[in-house]
C-alpha cells in the first residue's frame, strides 16, 4: 500500500468537506449544528445518522458507525484507504505524489495488481470462448437455462476448454510467469502433471468483489464429471467468508432488502426476472464475514435458500449469524418448487413477488421447522414444544419484544396469551433473565447492552473538550492523557490535547486518520460524539463536567495505586502530589464563560 504523509493526508480530507461528499450518498437535513439523514449502514426509518461540519465527522447513533470523509468512502464504497485517497484527491483537484514504497510492500502491491490483471484476462478470454464455436456447448446450456444475451453479458458469463493447459498456454503468451500463475488460484503446477488449469470444460461465471473486479470464478462442469460446481481456491484477492456474488450490481439496488440465495444460478435468474438484489454466499454456508459486508449496505435479508433439507438447515445456521450483525431476516416460501430458478420458471415474477410479500419472520419459521420435532397430538410432547418455544423468546433482550413474540406464538398455536407470558416469565425467573449470555453462532461476543460507566465518563469527557474549547484551560492542569485508561482513549486524548497546544487548533477527524484499523475509526468516532441526556441549564453543565472530571482521576489513580510497586518512592510521591491535587479539584468552580 502505498505511503502517504501525514501532510499530505490532511490536506486531501481537509479540502473535501464531509457535508459535500456525503450528500451525495445520504439525503441530509440541517438540525441545529449538525446534519441528519437515514444511515446507509443499517436499515432504519428515523434518521439517527449524523454528520458534523465543525468534527468533519458522522456518527449513527443507532448502529454506531464513524468516522471521517475517508472513512465513510471506504466503508460505503468498500475502498482501501489508498483508492479513498485517490477519488477524493481527484475530486479535490490534487496531485497525489509518486510514493516511495519498501520492497516488500512493493513486491506484494505489484503481486495483488498481477492477480488482479490474471483474473481479468481469463475473464475475457473465457467470455471470447463461450462465444466461440468451441464454447457451443456451454452456450447452449446458458440458453437451456433460459438466460436471454444480455443477462450473460450482464454477468460475463464465459468457456473453459476442454484441454486441460489451454488457459496456462493462453495467460504464458501474456507474459506470465509461473510463480505468479500458481498463486492466482487458476493454474496448478505439480512434478507429475506439470501446468494445468484449474478450470477446464466447463461453463464460467466470473466471481466480483463490491468494486467490479474479477478475483474467482466458478464453474459449472459440462458433460460428466466431479465435483459438478468448482469454485476458485482463496488467493490474495478472493477471500471466501467475505465474497458475496451478485454484490457488485445488487449493493446499486433501489430494494430495502437483498434477497440472499444458494447459487450461482439462483442469482442470475432473479436478476433477469428484476430482482436486482440478489446476492449468494458462494455455495458455502453463510459466516459473520457475509453478514457484516451485508451490514455495511444496510439491507435486510430475505432468505430464499432450497425448500429442502439441506436449504432448511442453511437457512437455520445463517438466521442467527444475521440477527448478531443486527441484520432482520426473512425466510421465502420456495414451495413447491426447490428454488428460485425454478420457482420464477414455472410460476413467475409476479408469483415470487407475492412470496417476498408474504416472507415470513425468521423467529417464527424457527418455530415452524422445530415443531417437525414434536407430536403436537401427545399432550407431553406438546408441553415440551411449547417449554422450547418459552426458552427461545427468553433470548430476547427487550420485554416488549418478548411479548410481541408471546402474542404471536399464542396466536399461531392457538394457546392464550397470558398462559404463554406466564410460561416465559417462570422459565425467566429459572434461569434468570441477566444470565450468562449463550455464545453467539459466529464465535465474536456482542458487547455488554449496560456500558461501562468509565468508559462513557471518558468519552463524554473528551467530545465536551471538542465542542467547549474553552474546557481545556480550566482541566489542563488537573487531566493528563495518562488519565483516560481505556482502550485506545489515552491515545485519542493525547492527540488531542497537543492539538489544543497547537496554533492550528483543534481537529478531531484527523484523528480518526491516525488509525488503520475501521473498528477503531468507528471507536473514535463514538468518542467524539457522546451525549448524555437531561443537562439543559449551564450551571448543571457545569456541575456535570466536575463531577465527570472527578470520576476520572479518581479511576487513574486507584489504577496507578493498584499497580504501584511499594519501593517505589518516586511513585508514592507521585500519589501524595496526586491526592493533594484531588483535594483541590474538589473545590474548583468550573465555569465555560
Amino acid at each position: 500500500m502505498p505511503f502517504y504523509s501525514d501532510d499530505i493526508i490532511e490536506e486531501v480530507r481537509s479540502r473535501n468537506d464531509i457535508v459535500d461528499v456525503i450528500s451525495q450518498y445520504v439525503h441530509l437535513q440541517k438540525k441545529g449544528s449538525s446534519y441528519f439523514g437515514l444511515c446507509p449502514f443499517h436499515n432504519e426509518k428515523t434518521g439517527s445518522f449524523s454528520v458534523t461540519p465543525s468534527k468533519q465527522m458522522y456518527y449513527c447513533f443507532g448502529c454506531g458507525a464513524g468516522g471521517n470523509v475517508f472513512t465513510f468512502l471506504m466503508n460505503y464504497e468498500n475502498f482501501t484507504f489508498s483508492e479513498a485517497m485517490e477519488a477524493l484527491a481527484d475530486r479535490a483537484g490534487i496531485s497525489l505524489p509518486k510514493q516511495e514504497m519498501t520492497g516488500a510492500a512493493r513486491a506484494e502491491a505489484d503481486k495483488r495488481n498481477q492477480l488482479f490483471e490474471i483474473n481479468r484476462e481469463a475473464a475475457t478470454y473465457f467470455y471470447s470462448l463461450l462465444r466461440s464455436e468451441k464454447g457451443k456447448f456451454a452456450h447452449d446450456y446458458f440458453v437451456k437455462r433460459e438466460l436471454s444475451p444480455e443477462t450473460m453479458q450482464k454477468f460475463g458469463l464465459g468457456y473453459s476448454d476442454k484441454y486441460s493447459d489451454d488457459l496456462y498456454r493462453y495467460l504464458r503468451g501474456k507474459g506470465y510467469t509461473d510463480d505468479v500463475l500458481k498463486d492466482s488460484g487458476l493454474i496448478t503446477i505439480d512434478e507429475k502433471r506439470g501446468a494445468h488449469d484449474k478450470f477446464w470444460n466447463r461453463a464460467m461465471f466470473p466471481i466480483m468483489d463490491p468494486n467490479s473486479k474479477v478475483v474467482a470464478f466458478g464453474g459449472r462442469v459440462m458433460g460428466e464429471g466431479e465435483p459438478k460446481y468448482l469454485n476458485s481456491p482463496e488467493t490474495m484477492i478472493f477471500n471466501k467468508s467475505r465474497t458475496l456474488y451478485g454484490l457488485h450490481i445488487a449493493r446499486r439496488t433501489k430494494k430495502e432488502q437483498f434477497i440472499l440465495c444458494e447459487g450461482y444460478m439462483d442469482v442470475i435468474a432473479l436478476h433477469q426476472a428484476g430482482f436486482d438484489n440478489a446476492i449468494a454466499s458462494l455455495g458455502t454456508a453463510l459466516t459473520s464475514g457475509h453478514a457484516n459486508m451485508i451490514k455495511r449496505y444496510g439491507k435486510d435479508v430475505y432468505l430464499s435458500y432450497d425448500s429442502d433439507g439441506a436449504g432448511t438447515k442453511a437457512a437455520l445456521r445463517a438466521i442467527p449469524i444475521l440477527k448478531e450483525a443486527g441484520i432482520t431476516c426473512k425466510v421465502i416460501n420456495m414451495h413447491p418448487y426447490k428454488d428460485p430458478d425454478e420457482f420464477i420458471k414455472n410460476l413467475g415474477q409476479e408469483a415470487y413477488q407475492q412470496r417476498i410479500d408474504q416472507a415470513e419472520n425468521s423467529f417464527m419459521f424457527t418455530l415452524r421447522i422445530l415443531e417437525r420435532d414434536y407430536n403436537m397430538k401427545d399432550p407431553e410432547s406438546k408441553t415440551k414444544f411449547y417449554h422450547e418455544v418459552a426458552n427461545r423468546i427468553l433470548e430476547f433482550p427487550d420485554e416488549l419484544e418478548r411479548n410481541n413474540y408471546i402474542e404471536a406464538v399464542a396466536s399461531k398455536y392457538q394457546v392464550g396469551f397470558e398462559q404463554m407470558r406466564q410460561m416465559v416469565n417462570r422459565m425467566g425467573t429459572k434461569v434468570g433473565l441477566a444470565s450468562e449470555p449463550k455464545p453467539l453462532k459466529s464465535g465474536v461476543q456482542k458487547k455488554q447492552t449496560r456500558e461501562d460507566g468509565m468508559m462513557k465518563s471518558q468519552r463524554l469527557m473528551l467530545t465536551w473538550l471538542v465542542e467547549q474549547p474553552s474546557l481545556y484551560q480550566g482541566v489542563k492542569a488537573y487531566l493528563v492523557p495518562e488519565d483516560f485508561t481505556e482502550g485506545i482513549y489515552a491515545k485519542v486524548a493525547g492527540e488531542l490535547f497537543s492539538q489544543f497546544e497547537e496554533a492550528d487548533g483543534v481537529n478531531p477527524a484527523k484523528i480518526v486518520s491516525m488509525f488503520a484499523d475501521e473498528e477503531q475509526q468507528r471507536q473514535v468516532a463514538e468518542i467524539f460524539n457522546t451525549s448524555v441526556d437531561g443537562i439543559e441549564k449551564q450551571a448543571d453543565f457545569e456541575k456535570a463536567i466536575k463531577e465527570t472530571l472527578l470520576r476520572i482521576k479518581q479511576n487513574s489513580m486507584e489504577q496507578k495505586q493498584r499497580n504501584l510497586d511499594p519501593t517505589d518512592m518516586a511513585g508514592l510521591s507521585q500519589m501524595i502530589e496526586d491526592k493533594r491535587r484531588l483535594q483541590e479539584l474538589e473545590k474548583l468552580h468550573i465555569s465555560l464563560k
